[in-house]
């Protein structure tokens, strides 16, 4: 014989599965319909001629880090060097090997571009990188030590460091809607909008 709490338990669970039934018409034991994601129809991309004139020079410049006091480029070893470096996600090819690309020569088309080595840099910097939101990138709040750890200690002493102001007008201007990383509207980014001569803007 069924105890009475029980009993009493068992006819209060009754009427709640009733509801939950009723809400997701099925047994609200059972697993829940497949989930489809709806496809992302609005990403974006950011600038490779921006990167690699703007933003890959400050991976090979000799930066000053506050462990030790000391001087290295974040694209040494022991840092982020693409073959022997120790420092996470981020994976630089240094200077010689990661050369210019004329962007604006029909010859560099962007299956030739994308299998370079300064197209793996910016393929690297990128995924550090959340479009068009600077306080949430890792490439930036590592080397500000922006409520996240970072090896090579702080690198840049605040966000008016012209590194920093390069860095997050990269972020921060992305390329239209529905064009690549390549996009010929991203060469307003340079003053003037020449990607091989132009100077790099900042705001």
């Amino acid at each position: 014989m069924m105890k009475p709490v029980i009993a009493f338990r068992a006819l209060l669970l009754f009427p709640l599965l009733s509801i939950l039934a009723a809400c997701g018409g099925s047994s609200p034991l059972g697993n829940p319909p497949a989930v489809i994601n709806t496809g992302v129809t609005n990403t974006q991309a950011l600038s490779f001629a921006y990167f690699q004139r703007c933003i890959n020079p400050i991976f090979n410049e000799q930066l000053q880090s506050s462990v030790n006091a000391s001087t290295n480029t974040c694209a040494a070893a022991g840092c982020h060097a693409s073959a022997t470096g120790a420092g996470g996600a981020l994976r630089i090819v240094p200077l010689p090997t990661a050369q210019l690309i004329d962007v604006t020569n029909a010859a560099n088309t962007p299956a030739v571009i994308r299998a370079s080595d300064m197209y793996k840099n910016f393929y690297s910097a990128q995924g550090e990188v959340v479009i068009a939101a600077p306080l949430l990138s890792k490439l930036l709040n590592k080397p500000l030590l922006r409520e996240t750890l970072h090896g090579g200690g702080l690198i840049f002493g605040s966000t008016s460091d012209p590194h920093v102001q390069l860095i997050t007008y990269w972020i921060n201007n992305p390329a239209p809607i529905g064009q690549d990383e390549f996009s010929t509207a991203t060469y307003n980014m340079f003053s003037p909008a020449d990607p091989v001569n132009g100077t790099c803007k900042t705001q």
